[in-house]
């Protein structure tokens, strides 16, 4: 496939922005800034000819290409998300692009302490002569899912300046605050108006991925017992200390992020917070499975209830959340979607990989919006972390799946 790539070039301008979302702003989108590379995108991509872009006031970019073909073809989706992580800054990203990688430790020259370990990163053994881009190492980078962005943006461009490859009508979708989880709360699926999509929110070169967590949020409130310090023996029930023993009643060994991998599901706290008197425990629950869920749901209230009961004049409440659930009911009714995802891998040279997301991506919730969509890799690599990585290769690559993905859709009309 004949392709003048434009991909990285926009990368590194893309990157450059400061998109990072905030789980604590009750405001849509969560931060403003996110909106700076919304105008960029739907003004770019109305130079390129997608006439109807734009950004709305939640900040999602939509556009289409239209169909060029004769038959009669079901309307996708490419859809990546423009916020990066909370959990590393995102302000000040200094992109560098380290040419034929030769192996070895990748050494970030902004904190020297930083450093990409072929052990620790075991993709980069695949990296031999390809050009790895990461940041400086004071920030992250934002392949995460910036990467994708870009990818779906350089597809774009090959299709308007190759008006002879044929195509269905393809909708174009950026959104804002997928990592906060709202990365679908205000979107006009009718606006929309796809039948079937693809994230491009992917990591290792080949990767589809059909399966994610099921998930929600837990609240415990705890309500103690409130006195004057100097007077409260046998009176005075700390919640910070009843909080305090319901962690440290959770497994050492089982069932948290950094004991499990694979199917494994976990039980993670995420932040406490309050006084003597009241605390909130936010916990994150995640199996692949519903009823696993739901395990882990009640093996939480019965540590807290527990715990509790041993205090006698306090008391909790528990909520629970649901957050998004396993896109794989959805994608088995619809097996075209992946299918014609695999064939579009073997297009581009590369041999497709099956794979399940330990995580979620806006595609979880589309699905079950109505919008059957799988999760395509973009090439990012240690997402939310000062040691992020792409290549340029993989993002070229994905470039040409996400090309092929729309010709098989015609193909097969």
């Amino acid at each position: 496939m004949n392709i003048e790539y434009t991909c990285v070039e926009r990368f590194l301008k893309y990157v450059q922005i400061d998109t990072q979302s905030d789980p604590e702003s009750k405001t849509y989108p969560s931060t403003e800034k996110q909106k700076d590379l919304g105008k960029i995108l739907a003004e770019e991509l109305k130079q390129l000819g997608v006439n109807d872009a734009h950004m709305d006031e939640f900040g999602y970019v939509y556009g289409t290409l239209d169909s060029n073909s004769a038959k009669k073809v079901s309307v996708i989706c490419f859809c990546a998300h423009m916020d990066t992580s909370p959990d590393s800054s995102g302000k000040d990203v200094k992109p560098i692009i380290h040419k034929n990688y030769r192996g070895g430790d990748i050494i970030l020259p902004g904190d020297n302490n930083q450093v990409i370990r072929p052990s620790e990163h075991i993709h980069l053994a695949e990296q031999i002569g390809n050009d790895i881009i990461t940041s400086d190492g004071t920030t992250l980078l934002g392949a995460d899912n910036k990467a994708g962005v870009a990818e779906i943006m350089d597809a774009v461009h090959y299709f308007t300046t190759h008006p002879e490859v044929k195509h269905g009508k393809v909708k174009i979708l950026f959104t804002p605050d997928e990592e906060v989880g709202r990365g679908v709360d205000k979107l006009d699926m009718k606006k929309l108006g796809a039948d079937f999509g693809y994230t491009i929110d992917g990591e290792t070169l080949g990767n589809i991925e059909d399966e994610s967590f099921n998930a929600d949020a837990v609240i415990i409130k705890v309500h103690g017992v409130i006195t004057h310090p100097g007077y409260a023996k046998g009176k005075m029930e700390n919640a910070i200390k009843i909080a305090g023993d319901i962690i440290a009643r959770l497994p050492e060994k089982t069932m948290s992020p950094e004991t499990t991998e694979g199917r494994e599901g976990f039980i993670h706290p995420v932040s406490v917070s309050g006084s003597a008197e009241s605390a909130v425990l936010k916990f994150i629950i995640r199996d692949f499975e519903v009823a696993g869920l739901s395990e882990k749901e009640t093996y939480l209230d019965n540590i807290t209830k527990n715990v509790v009961f041993s205090y006698r004049n306090s008391s909790y409440e528990f909520k629970v959340i649901e957050s998004y659930r396993n896109m794989k009911s959805v994608l088995d009714e619809h097996p075209q979607v992946v299918d014609y995802a695999i064939e579009a891998v073997k297009r581009s040279g590369i041999t497709p990989k099956k794979k399940i997301i330990r995580g979620g991506t806006d595609g979880s919730r589309l699905s079950f919006m109505g919008l059957p969509c799988p999760n395509i890799f973009a090439g990012e690599h240690a997402f939310h972390s000062k040691q992020e990585w792409v290549s340029v290769q993989d993002m070229q690559k994905a470039v040409e799946t996400i090309i092929n993905i729309a010709v098989v859709w015609e193909e097969k009309a």
